[in-house]
């Protein structure tokens, strides 16, 4: 399935939840903290300005961003998780 967010939505792949504590300790699902950084999918077109011109998204697919902890909407695209988000929900690009 192929999703196209519009507007200045963006969809992100989270990242993996820590399975083990830095000690070794392996974590059952229920005491694994969510992920609050992922991998854009895809973006949208971006938003419209008060003069009907679309901005420029600030992020761009592949790029690797962290979000807030309870930010977006949860969707399952092809039985994988992911998050949908507006940019402005956004906090950072990781940069490399």
């Amino acid at each position: 399935m192929k999703i196209s967010p519009l507007d200045d939505r963006v969809l992100i792949k989270p990242a993996e939840a820590q399975e083990k504590t830095a000690n070794g300790l392996y974590l059952p699902d229920s005491a694994r903290e969510k992920p609050m950084q992922g991998k854009v999918v895809a973006v949208g077109p971006g938003k419209l300005d008060d003069n009907g011109k679309r901005t420029t998204p600030s992020v761009k697919k592949g790029d690797t961003v962290i979000y807030g902890k309870y930010a977006g909407t949860d969707v399952q695209i092809d039985g994988q998780d992911h998050k949908i988000l507006k940019e402005s929900e956004l906090l950072g690009v990781v940069e490399k």
